[in-house]
C-alpha cells in the first residue's frame, strides 16, 4: 500500500477513536446526572443552574457541581427549582411557607375594649392638658403621645394566620413579666362615660399579680391547642389585670409545624405591654356634649 495511502488510513482511526472518546465521556456525564435520589426531579438541578431547550440535554459538570450535596432536597429546594427565577409567570404560585420563612404571623391590637368604659388610661398630666379620648382606632396614637398606661386591666387581641396551606399547631401562650413595681401615682382618664359594659366570650384572664402569671381560659373557651392555616386564622383576646402594681410584660406564643416548631413574641411592637392599677377609684371623664374632662370621686 502506498505510503499517503497509508498515512490516511491511519488518519481515519484516529478521528473515530477520538469521536468514540467524546460520546463515552458524554455517556457517563449523564448517567452521573441520573444517580440523584428517587422522586427528587424537580430538586435534581440547582436553581441557578442553566434550563436546557431540549429533554436529551445531560446537565453539563459546573451544574453538577453547584448542586447541594444533601441527599435528600428540602421541600424549598424543590419549590424554588419547579418555578425558576428567570420564568417566574410560567409555574402556579406556591402557598407554601418556605423552611427559611415565617410559618405564621400575628397582628396585634394593644388597647381593645367592647364599649368606651371598659377602658381607662393613667396619664402623668393634668386634665388641662389632656386631649379628649380617641376613638380605639386610634388609641395607639394617643396613649403613646401622652406615655400612657393602660389602668387596671387592658384587653390585647391577637390574630393569628398561617402564611400557607400546612397547619401550624398553636401548642400554648406564656406570659412574661418583664418588670413589676408599685402602682403609678398618675390620673386615670376613662374613654367614655355613662355606657354599659360588654361580655368578652372568647378571651384568656391573665392576673398581673401573681407571681408567675398564667393565661387560663375563661367563659366557656377550651384552652390550647388551637390550629390555624393561611385560610383559617385565630383570634384570641387576652385580657390582663392588676390591683396594685405597675407591669411590663409580654407573651409567647409556642408553635409547630411538620418539623418546624418555634416561639413567637407578642409585644406591642417591640415594646413590653404596660399595665398598672390606679392610686384610688377616682377617674376623669368626657361626657357626651362636653368640652372638658369633668373628676369623679371614687366610691
Amino acid at each position: 500500500m502506498p505510503r499517503a495511502a497509508l498515512y490516511a488510513a491511519t488518519g481515519v482511526v484516529a478521528i473515530a477513536g477520538a469521536v468514540a472518546l467524546v460520546a463515552n465521556l458524554v455517556q457517563g456525564d449523564g448517567d452521573a446526572g441520573r444517580r440523584g435520589p428517587a422522586g427528587a426531579a424537580g430538586a435534581a438541578v440547582s436553581p441557578s443552574a442553566p434550563v436546557s431547550g431540549t429533554a436529551t440535554r445531560p446537565a453539563s459538570p459546573r451544574a453538577s457541581a453547584s448542586a447541594p450535596a444533601s441527599a435528600t432536597p428540602s421541600p424549598s429546594a424543590s419549590v424554588s427549582a419547579e418555578a425558576p427565577a428567570t420564568r417566574p409567570g410560567t409555574a402556579a404560585p406556591s402557598r407554601r411557607a418556605p423552611a427559611s420563612g415565617p410559618a405564621l404571623t400575628v397582628s396585634t391590637t394593644p388597647y381593645f375594649w367592647d364599649s368606651p368604659c371598659d377602658h381607662a388610661f393613667l396619664v402623668d398630666r393634668s386634665p388641662q392638658n389632656v386631649l379628649p379620648p380617641p376613638p380605639q382606632q386610634d388609641s395607639v396614637g394617643w396613649a403613646t403621645a401622652y406615655g400612657a398606661v393602660s389602668a387596671n386591666r387592658q384587653t390585647v387581641v391577637l390574630t393569628v394566620q398561617g402564611t400557607g396551606e400546612e397547619t401550624v399547631v398553636l401548642k400554648d401562650l406564656h406570659v412574661r413579666v418583664v418588670d413589676s413595681g408599685p402602682a403609678l401615682d398618675w390620673n386615670q382618664y376613662v374613654m367614655g362615660n355613662g355606657c354599659g359594659g360588654g361580655v368578652d366570650t372568647a378571651s384568656f384572664d391573665v392576673s398581673l399579680d401573681l407571681g408567675t402569671p398564667l393565661a387560663m381560659p375563661v367563659a366557656g373557651q377550651r384552652d390550647f391547642p388551637y390550629s390555624v392555616t393561611e385560610s383559617d386564622p385565630e383570634v384570641f383576646h387576652v385580657k390582663a389585670h392588676t390591683s396594685g402594681h405597675d407591669v411590663s410584660w409580654y407573651l409567647e406564643l409556642e408553635w409547630s409545624s411538620g418539623d418546624r416548631e418555634g416561639t413567637l413574641r407578642v409585644d406591642d411592637h417591640g415594646r413590653p405591654f404596660r399595665t398598672s392599677a390606679s392610686k384610688d377609684a377616682s377617674y376623669y371623664a368626657y361626657p357626651l356634649g362636653s368640652h372638658a374632662w369633668e373628676f369623679v370621686e371614687g366610691t
